[in-house]
């Protein structure tokens, strides 16, 4: 009998009649339209069960909401844009409603309700999945599409795994994993967005919806992906453009870009769980100075804390803050502190009697404040989602202020608490939309974050340095982030190059990881290889737990000191060319560690397992990181000439080489046609450098251009003009235009160094002839001590062709 049931459900549910079935299962869908309303840019419609609004935000994003209420005021924590329909057209007939722009057409269905997305000219770039469409069981609404053949997924933030999430799952919910698995999801942060790739054919997802949320990218099934959130709207934008990275400037468009850090974040940070007290900070300092490492900043964990109180330090250990912190910057450091959301529950500490007075921790529904268990003990949290709780924490951040701190590392705002399982029913004000902990949770790294910049922003008068664990869409306004609770394992290493290069893909362009690995002992030739990788990424932490070694530079012998500093010092040389990558991450919302996925999109090879680890750093280099025991690598080589950065030696594009890789350089090429600034070496950014711009110019077949930038690294004059930018372009010669802006630049001189040019022995600059010094430079420095295997090593060196000229002209036009 049960088995006649089933056929018959079976039969029954291919019938028109269906839907009722579904409905009595607990699966409701849009059902048909009823009632159409078209407006300017915006279509409301309300169908058999749900109500649904379509808007065009611009050419390339048309947004879609539906929820079986009528819909709610339009609040969001990550999208800060507004609409701008332009000229797009909305036309309707019986069965179908077109919308369209520049760059997509969306045809909704009337019967059953269902929006596919298309190219102007019909092809199909993203369709829902026949019979599914959208639906709703119990509160968790999922958007289902077609998976198209061969279809590639690749972004949705922090999330471990391969670059092609095809035929993977995944879910968001902030989570305090320490020590993660590289398979292991979620991770810390949240950010709903991700890019297909099919037939030519490139889009976005944003789903901006902060419940726990779930990806399936084919996974258990091989009929569609999805999209669904365990409360709320089904709200979503649709971002269709001719690349991924107009992708990513669309969906940054929407979420925000970051603001220009200040520059000391960007050089060499030197952090201990923890580093305490003040004599052993500044004997750390000393030692970066006494061994000639470059360094900028230092960070203090929760040891220096009174008990892990929070705004306060521990007298024993600090007696004097604002003395040692006047000590580092006299040597060029910034101190860099952190703060995690927890507030202790103990009379008398200030910090929690003015919270309990002024009424900003979260509470229970029944309106006693809720107390998690953390470092400090049982503690109450500021509501983060309400503008009272956020004024609060900015005033208690003026503390740190006053006492010179110029960073905020933001940690345990999952919110991690121990036993990781806050309740449902804590309440949150959630800006005046007031909400439980469910629809708060991965929204609560972000307002934290924003609270800490706003209020560091306000009291310093100047840029902070912000840090956080987590987050979610759009936490790049505020924050830079890094990956969290990492093991010393070359998987983990490797790993982390695949978070960062997702979370570029993702918007968010200031990432780091902790170099050397957070939980456990790093071997000489790991730290040694992360070392040399960290000079490469946006954010170049040093850090290690307690009970773990040393992990200092000169920790592992004088050869791996010796690796180290040539490659931090090889990052300071480059901090110009990095300065404006960061420039345009502020402008287009491209990230400065980029998957080769942006650039080479199409390409198969990109994706495979074997150089799906593969990044660039801008567009100029593209480095080629491997686990520390390989002694051969198998390297691949994107369409496009290539130069090797330590020999110059030209490598064709489109295929793939096998390397002998050592201790000592990690392998690193330049994109033929680059230009990268460089500069003299300095200690610490608050060193000036010579007054000559190195600009190094690679010889290539097809046209690139770099903006050049500079500005105080230090204020926000910038946004009101008070920058040095001027384009620099090359295409079988080399144009430097007019600067704009009110900043004197740095460099009086230019020194030019030629790569790949042969036998050249002179050049017009604006049409006198200049005759051209050949030399030999090199990237890096001797490494001294033997190496068993190879002898004495020998430091690479680039035959170059140079020639000085003033950076005074208006224009510069040098011609090869």
């Amino acid at each position: 009998m049960n088995r006649l049931v089933w056929i018959a459900m079976v039969v029954l549910t291919t019938l028109p009649g269906s839907r009722a079935l579904f409905a009595q299962n607990g699966v409701v869908n849009a059902g048909d339209v009823k009632q159409v309303r078209i407006g300017k840019g915006q279509v409301n419609l309300t169908t058999t069960n749900a109500y649904v609004q379509i808007s065009i935000y611009n050419d390339s994003v048309i947004r879609v909401r539906m929820d079986r209420q009528p819909l709610g005021d339009d609040f969001s924590y990550a999208v800060i844009a507004l609409p701008s329909p332009g000229s797009a057209t909305i036309k309707a007939t019986n069965d179908q409603i077109n919308i369209t722009t520049t760059l997509i057409q969306a045809r909704i269905s009337k019967r059953p309700f269902s929006i596919s997305f298309y190219t102007p000219d019909g092809q199909p770039i993203n369709e829902e999945e026949n019979g599914l469409t959208t639906s709703w069981v119990d509160n968790t609404v999922t958007a289902y599409r077609k998976m198209q053949p061969e279809e590639r997924f690749i972004g949705l933030g922090e999330k471990n795994g391969p670059l092609d999430r095809a035929g993977t799952a995944y879910t968001n919910w902030n989570s305090d994993v320490f020590g993660y698995r590289t398979d292991q999801d979620p991770l810390y942060s949240t950010i709903p967005f991700y890019i297909g790739i099919h037939h030519g054919l490139d889009y976005g997802i944003f789903l901006d919806n902060t419940y726990q949320s779930d990806f399936n990218f084919g996974a258990s099934n091989n009929r569609f992906s999805s999209f669904a959130a365990r409360g709320g709207e089904m709200n979503y934008y649709f971002i269709h453009a001719p690349s991924v990275a107009g992708i990513i400037q669309a969906y940054t468009g929407l979420t925000g870009r970051i603001h220009m850090p200040p520059l000391w974040s960007l050089g060499y940070q030197q952090n201990r769980y923890s580093y305490y007290p003040d004599q052993e900070v500044l004997r750390i300092a000393q030692t970066l100075r006494e061994k000639k490492i470059p360094a900028d900043g230092i960070t203090l964990d929760i040891h220096y804390m009174d008990a892990y109180k929070l705004f306060t330090w521990d007298k024993n250990r600090f007696p004097d803050p604002a003395g040692m912190i006047s000590k580092l910057k006299q040597q060029g450091f910034q101190l860099t502190v952190i703060n995690d959301p927890g507030i202790k529950v103990e009379r008398d500490y200030e910090a929690y009697e003015n919270g309990v007075q002024e009424n900003v921790f979260i509470k229970y529904v029944d309106g006693q404040l809720y107390s998690g268990q953390v470092w400090p003990g049982w503690c109450h949290f500021s509501d983060f989602t309400s503008e009272k709780g956020r004024n609060w924490w900015k005033q208690q951040l003026k503390s740190y202020v006053d006492v010179g701190v110029a960073g905020f590392w933001n940690d345990m705002n999952e919110i991690a608490t121990w036993g990781q399982k806050m309740p449902d029913n804590v309440l949150f004000d959630f800006d005046g939309h007031g909400t439980t902990h469910r629809q708060a949770h991965n929204v609560y790294g972000l307002e934290m974050v924003r609270a800490s910049y706003e209020g560091a922003r306000a009291a310093m008068n100047k840029r902070p340095f912000i840090l956080t664990r987590a987050g979610y869409a759009g936490l790049q306004r505020y924050s830079a982030i890094w990956t969290g609770d990492n093991r010393a394992e070359d998987d983990h290493m490797l790993a982390g190059v695949r978070i960062m290069n997702s979370l570029g893909i993702s918007g968010v362009p200031f990432t780091g990881m902790d170099i050397g690995g957070f939980t456990g002992n790093a071997g000489v030739g790991l730290y040694t290889r992360w070392m040399q990788l960290g000079a490469f990424l946006p954010y170049f932490r040093n850090h290690t737990a307690v009970n773990t070694k040393s992990a200092e530079p000169w920790a592992f012998g004088e050869e791996a000191l010796e690796v180290s500093r040539n490659y931090i010092n090889l990052r300071y040389r480059l901090l110009p060319y990095i300065y404006c990558v960061f420039y345009e991450a502020m402008e287009t919302g491209m990230p400065v560690m980029r998957s080769l996925a942006i650039n080479y999109t199409q390409d198969a090879r990109v994706y495979d397992n074997r150089f799906q680890q593969q990044f660039q750093l801008g567009n100029a280099f593209m480095i080629a990181p491997f686990e520390s025991n390989q002694q051969y690598g198998e390297i691949y080589f994107p369409p496009g000439g290539w130069y090797d950065l330590y020999t110059d030696e030209p490598i064709a594009g489109g295929q793939i080489r096998i390397n002998k890789l050592g201790m000592h350089e990690l392998p690193v090429y330049v994109k033929a046609g680059s230009i990268i600034p460089m500069q003299s070496l300095v200690q610490t950014t608050a060193e000036r450098p010579n007054d000559t711009l190195y600009l190094h110019v690679y010889k290539g077949d097809t046209a690139n251009a770099i903006i050049y930038y500079e500005d105080d690294g230090q204020t926000y004059d910038y946004e009101n003009g008070g920058y040095y930018k001027r384009t620099i372009r090359y295409d079988h010669q080399l144009i430097l235009d007019k600067a704009t802006g009110s900043y004197t630049s740095k460099f009086s001189n230019i020194k030019m160094i030629l790569h790949g040019f042969g036998s050249l022995q002179q050049v017009k600059v604006n049409g006198g002839v200049q005759p051209i010094q050949s030399s030999g430079i090199s990237f890096l420095s001797p490494i001294s001590r033997f190496d068993p295997q190879g002898g004495y090593a020998t430091t690479a060196v680039c035959q170059v062709q140079a020639l000085s000229i003033k950076n005074s002209a208006d224009r510069i036009v040098v011609e090869f």
